[in-house]
């Protein structure tokens, strides 16, 4: 066996090893509330943050470890707690920055949660709870990872490590490129890891290789000056509600896929996978059919999709024999990769003005939108992540596409052209981010936190790049 060898064996015994230590890290920081959101104890991210930084400092590699936040451009506030730790590179070695972010969704309703979603419980090999996975489970394999790698080399290592860990990607990022702007010189990389991806299923790593983008907007439907009654004026007077749902209903078209002109499809192949994998993944009942047209993957990787988040109408406990005037509602559309979400947007508001019922008046705001992203996969740190994947995992990994979006990617390209972009994470296809019962695989996690750490090992033996 080779040095370089024997060295990569030792990394990786001593992550295996710190997988008891990294789960009772992961445990207390799912202890916290975290959720970046208006409405919630914003000291319970500053809680957060705090003992991520302790985190930081506790691996004794970095030079600065501090919680900084940074304006949101346009208002007057500032935006949620960030932790960044930094550790200049030496003779020669990479720099990277490892990303993840510690706050959290909202639980929605607990009473369908089968644990507390804030005590760390686990169960059939899983450790649930809000933010195992989604993404506190990205800063404990950072962490672990940088652990592994002094417990082999020691503390005086070459490689260059920035450690970002955000405080409101949930909410939305909207501090996120003034924060990379303030701090440009100290996340400046040559590689970056945004460690809030999935994989292929439990057992098969991935690299995430494209992102659909977003746009998000509320649309206000008014047809009336005020409520009437819908006895008196019902059949003659339309009412938002139904106005709302013909409108709606243009959106799509019968087999269920997107009918908004302007919004594109990326052409591109995708791997083999059943409807009864889709199925089973996403909770499908037998009796509901599928929608859209073409490969399934393709459907959620390449092609745009619209979905009716939320409405403002009046309650079924609430309801009366009343006209509504108004009909409030958020859409939320996933935009193909390599179209500009503002492009996307432009259409569908283009859309929805031509395709508005009896000239209902519609108005548009809190309008958010992102990028989507793909990757470049022929630089020397993706083979690098590949090789570490296939040696922690056991199993090739696969390049994956994802349907959700994380806007920041297209931030951190702008930000940052030179660093190559690696998009990964521990979660699996039943880790259920963002809804109740949210958990982690735990050897996904094992897994995952070798494979970093042994990238980490590689990129300090690296030089010249």
């Amino acid at each position: 066996m080779s040095l370089e060898q024997s060295r990569a064996e030792a990394v990786r015994a001593a992550a295996e090893a710190g997988i008891p230590a990294a789960l009772a890290d992961l445990g207390k920081l799912v202890r916290i509330p975290s959720i970046a959101f208006p409405g919630f104890d914003p000291a319970e991210v500053r809680r957060s943050a705090e003992a991520v930084a302790a985190l930081a400092e506790g691996t004794g590699v970095f030079e600065s470890v501090v919680i900084r936040d940074a304006a949101i451009p346009g208002t007057d506030e500032r935006g949620m707690p960030a932790v960044l730790a930094t550790r200049p590179a030496r003779n020669g070695r990479p720099t990277i920055l490892l990303y993840a972010h510690h706050d959290v969704q909202p639980v929605g309703d607990e009473s369908l949660w089968d644990t507390p979603p804030f005590e760390p419980t686990v169960r059939d090999g899983r450790l649930y709870g809000r933010g195992s996975a989604d993404d506190k489970a990205g800063v404990v394999s950072h962490v672990g990872a940088i652990r592994a790698l002094t417990e082999v080399v020691g503390h005086d290592f070459d490689l260059g490590i920035s450690l970002f860990i955000e405080g409101e990607e949930e909410a939305g990022s909207r501090s996120f490129a003034q924060f990379l702007s303030d701090n440009a010189d100290a996340l400046r990389a040559d590689v970056i890891v945004v460690a809030d991806s999935g994989n292929w299923d439990a057992r098969t790593p991935a690299v995430t290789v494209s992102l659909r983008g977003n746009a998000r907007f509320t649309l206000r439907i008014r047809t009336l000056d005020h409520a009437s009654h819908s006895g008196m004026f019902g059949g003659a007077v339309p009412d938002a509600m139904m106005a709302a749902v013909k409108l709606l209903s243009t959106l799509w078209d019968d087999d269920g896929a997107v009918a908004v002109a302007g919004l594109a499809e990326r052409d591109a192949e995708t791997p083999a996978y059943t409807e009864e994998t889709l199925r089973d993944e996403a909770g499908l009942p037998a009796g509901v059919s599928p929608i859209g047209r073409g490969s399934i993957l393709s459907r959620i990787w390449n092609k745009p999709s619209i979905t009716v988040t939320g409405i403002d109408a009046p309650s079924v406990r609430n309801a009366s024999n009343t006209l509504s005037p108004e009909v409030t509602v958020v859409i939320s559309a996933r935009v193909a990769p390599g179209q500009a979400a503002a492009d996307a947007y432009a259409a569908l508001e283009a859309h929805l003005r031509e395709h508005a019922p009896f000239g209902a008046e519609l108005e548009f705001s809190d309008v958010d939108f992102g990028d989507g992203f793909l990757v470049d996969t022929s630089g020397w740190a993706v083979e690098d992540a590949r090789a570490a994947m296939d040696e922690a995992y056991g199993v090739a990994p696969v390049d994956l596409g994802v349907g959700g979006s994380i806007p920041f990617v297209a931030d951190l390209v702008r930000e940052f052209p030179a660093a190559q972009i690696l998009i990964t994470g521990v979660e699996d296809p039943h880790s259920r981010a963002h809804s109740p019962n949210e958990s982690l695989h735990l050897e996904t996690f094992r897994h995952g936190l070798v494979a970093e750490a042994l990238l980490l090992e590689r990129l300090d033996a690296r030089t010249g790049a």
